[in-house]
């Protein structure tokens, strides 16, 4: 496993995350896998040498973190050992208060948080979305006070426009308080709007991106066909594929034919190469979803095999971030 900083803060993560929303209630999420099922699949990812774990409030009603700190605490014998990320932003309650980026919201719902995942403290602490109800002001002043606190270490932000991100950025650094360090981004072969504004901004910022969905929901790896056909649960539930999508998907097989590799492995590296890429978080429901990403690290793709993965790309409308 390799171990790189996060943008240009001092703190080290594994080269790629494990994402922690496949794991908690079934009930909720038909995809996500009970503690039971999960375990052996995160001890997988530890004893591979992932040391960095991504999970959200939202997730599961909150399953998600409980079931995140339960399995990190067997497996580690410090709390040190590992960096541990969750988000705030979505709903948790019915109350017109229990969602967004209010003062109040934050720092409930990071209290609430950390019960959920048995620990004083999370490492990265990330805005799951831009509230468009809550002045900028008032929401990294709550951040900065967490920090502060010593209850986050480093705060962190997810999806949204390049403007929006800007204007905390900003107002953060203009005011003295923690700025972000790290971008969780939707970016992969087949959604690479980003590279128009937000990827280059992230790189002079030094934020270090930390993308999700790097596989775009298994399309990558062949669970979806453009016949129609799914191969998993989470392939299922899945929509918005293009015509133009598959196209990308044909170009990463031929790639994975020729290098023998399953096309996982392509995919990722393509990720891996990209210089403003820190750790995508990888979802992963089985162990080998975890064996792929840790030998996609010893993938490097040459300039025929890149050419041959980004020229079917069709650019596309940006997500509206909701």
């Amino acid at each position: 496993m390799e171990y790189v900083r996060l943008g240009s803060s001092g703190l080290k993560v594994s080269r790629f995350g494990l994402g922690m929303m496949s794991y908690g209630d079934p009930s909720l999420q038909s995809w996500a896998l009970a503690e039971d099922r999960a375990e052996s699949i995160v001890r997988c990812a530890v004893e591979g040498g992932v040391t960095f774990f991504d999970t959200a409030d939202t997730y599961s009603d909150g399953a998600s973190e409980v079931v995140t700190g339960r399995l990190l605490a067997k497996m580690f014998r410090h709390r040190d050992d590992y960096v541990l990320a969750t988000k705030v932003f979505y709903p948790v309650g019915s109350g017109p208060n229990d969602r967004g980026l209010s003062r109040k919201h934050v720092i409930s719902a990071l209290d609430a948080s950390l019960r959920r995942l048995g620990t004083d403290y999370v490492d990265l602490y990330q805005i799951h979305r831009f509230d468009v109800d809550t002045p900028v002001e008032e929401t990294i002043r709550a951040l900065d006070d967490l920090v502060r606190s010593g209850k986050v270490r480093y705060v962190g932000a997810s999806a949204m426009y390049a403007w929006q991100f800007a204007k905390l950025q900003c107002c953060a650094v203009v005011n003295g308080c923690a700025a972000f360090v790290a971008m969780q981004n939707r970016y992969n072969l087949v959604n690479r709007e980003d590279e128009r504004e937000l990827v280059p901004m992230c790189a002079d910022m030094g934020v270090g991106m930390i993308p999700y969905s790097p596989l775009a929901r298994g399309l990558l790896a062949g669970t979806r066909q453009r016949s129609g056909d799914t191969r998993t649960r989470r392939a299922a539930a899945a929509s918005g594929d293009r015509l133009a999508d598959f196209d990308v998907q044909d170009a990463v097989a031929d790639v994975a034919r020729r290098l023998d590799v399953p096309m996982a492995r392509v995919a990722l590296a393509w990720l891996f190469g990209k210089p403003a890429v820190c750790a995508p978080i990888m979802g992963a429901t089985r162990e080998a979803h975890v064996q792929d990403a840790v030998a996609s690290l010893e993938i490097k793709l040459g300039e025929d095999d890149l050419a041959r993965v980004e020229a079917p790309y069709v650019p596309r409308l940006l997500s509206d971030f909701s």
